[in-house]
C-alpha cells in the first residue's frame, strides 16, 4: 500500500544479507511495501518473490523503448506507473544511473499503470506511446521525462497537460491528440501490464535486471541512488555488485 513518508526509508535487510541475496538468491530485496504502488497486496506480501517469476520474463523486443546501447551488459527493465510517486523518484534515480554508467547500462521502460490507485496513468502511458509514434524513441524519452518532471503524482496531473507536453517536446499537437483519442496503444499498454504481473510485479516501480542477456535479479521498489541510511542497499552499491558480474 502507498504510504506518504517522503524521506524516511526503511529497508528489509542489512548490507551483508543484501549481498548474499544478490549473489545467491537472485533478488535485490528492498522494502517495496513503503516504496511502491500496489493495488491488492499487503506490505509483507509485496516484499516476497514467490517461485521463479523470472521464468516468465518477456525478453526485450523491437517495440520496447530503450535508453542506452541495446545489448549492454547490464539492462534494467523497469515497469512503471507515471502517477506513482515512488516511480517518479526512481525515474530520477535511473537518469543518474544512465549518466554515470551509460556505457555499461541500458534502460528499458515498460508500462504498468495501477488503475485501482491511479486512474490517469493508463492514458498517460498511451500518451508516451503516441509521442514515440510521432517522433520515434527519442521523443518517447523526452515526453516521458517531461511528464515525470511536472506531474504532482497520485492523479495530480491535469489531462490538458498531455497535449502541452507534446508541444513542449516539439510534436504536432493536433496529430498527438488524434493519436491519443484513437486509443491505438491501449493494447500495448495492457500487454506490458500483463507481462509485468506474470514476471512477479506486485507493485510499482518493479525492475528486472538482465545481465549479459539473462534475467537474474529483481528490485521491487524505488531504491535511492546514493543515500545511505542504516547501512542499507542503494543504487550505487547495487551497481558496484553488478559490475563485478559482467
Amino acid at each position: 500500500m502507498e504510504q506518504h513518508e517522503k524521506k524516511k526509508r526503511d529497508y528489509l535487510l542489512p548490507v551483508s544479507i543484501f549481498v548474499a541475496a544478490l549473489l545467491i538468491s537472485g533478488s535485490l530485496i528492498y522494502n517495496a511495501g513503503k516504496k511502491s504502488t500496489t493495488p491488492d497486496t499487503t506490505n509483507s506480501e509485496l516484499a516476497q518473490n514467490v517461485g521463479n517469476p523470472l521464468a516468465n520474463f518477456s525478453k526485450v523486443k523491437d517495440d520496447d523503448h530503450i535508453m542506452g546501447k541495446s545489448g549492454a551488459p547490464i539492462t534494467f527493465v523497469l515497469y512503471s506507473d507515471t502517477e506513482c510517486p515512488f516511480c517518479k523518484n526512481f525515474h530520477f534515480t535511473m537518469q543518474r544511473v544512465m549518466a554515470e554508467y551509460g556505457d555499461k547500462v541500458a534502460w528499458v521502460y515498460r508500462h504498468a499503470p495501477i488503475d485501482q490507485l491511479h486512474t490517469k496513468a493508463r492514458t498517460e502511458a498511451e500518451a508516451t506511446e503516441c509521442a514515440a509514434d510521432l517522433g520515434g524513441n527519442g521523443k518517447f524519452w523526452e515526453y516521458l521525462n517531461r511528464l515525470m518532471e511536472i506531474t504532482p503524482s497520485n492523479d495530480g496531473l491535469d489531462g490538458s497537460k498531455l497535449s502541452e507536453i507534446a508541444t513542449y517536446v516539439g510534436l504536432d499537437a493536433k496529430k498527438f491528440n488524434e493519436c491519443l483519442a484513437s486509443e491505438k496503444y491501449k493494447g500495448k499498454v495492457q500487454t506490458q501490464l500483463d507481462e509485468s504481473v506474470a514476471a512477479g510485479m506486485q507493485g510499482t516501480p518493479y525492475s528486472i535486471i538482465v545481465l549479459n542477456g539473462t534475467p537474474k535479479y529483481t528490485i521491487p521498489g524505488a531504491v535511492p541512488f546514493d543515500e545511505e541510511e542504516k547501512g542499507q542497499p542503494y543504487m550505487k552499491m547495487i551497481m558496484g555488485e553488478l559490475l563485478k558480474e559482467i
